[in-house]
């Protein structure tokens, strides 16, 4: 497997909820937003990291259930283990931008990205009196921010 990164950070926390206890893939879907405040991550994105980390042999499927419709549930094997030990740091970065990344959500950043997003996909049709009014609360947002980042007190 290639060195993690950002979607190796993601298949590192999923190889971590998966050396605790075998899980099927809506519970590491579960897993990642009450551990590590991602939300909602797709079946999209979480599927091709479980079939990317059996392919490389560091999980294995469990089993499934007698019925045909039942769900795999896939358990970390002992190359996974080691893999995980060989990328401890990795792991910890991993888990400390996902804790960073909850707090930020948590303190508004979900609805931050929410209004950027809806900012950006209707920018063609704003006013130039509305364009002029978000650019002043853009700048001086931003200058509370590093105001508050860089010296530690409120800006007022």
């Amino acid at each position: 497997m290639e060195r993690p990164k950002f979607k190796g950070h993601l298949k590192l926390l999923v190889l971590h909820l998966l050396s605790k206890k075998p899980m099927h893939g809506y519970a590491v879907m579960k897993g990642l937003e009450e551990e590590f405040g991602i939300p909602a991550p797709s079946a999209g994105v979480i599927y091709p990291i479980l079939f990317s980390l059996k392919r490389a042999g560091l999980i294995e499927t469990a089993g499934s259930g007698r019925r045909e419709r039942e769900k795999k549930v896939y358990r970390i094997t002992e190359d996974g283990v080691r893999y995980l030990k060989e990328h401890e740091e990795e792991l910890r970065e991993a888990i400390k931008l996902a804790k960073i990344y909850r707090e930020f959500s948590e303190m508004g950043g979900r609805e931050l990205r929410e209004a950027f997003r809806l900012l950006f996909d209707r920018f063609d049709n704003l006013t130039e009196k509305q364009r002029e009014e978000l650019s002043k609360i853009i700048r001086e947002f931003a200058k509370k921010i590093k105001f508050i980042v860089e010296f530690g007190d409120s800006y007022e």
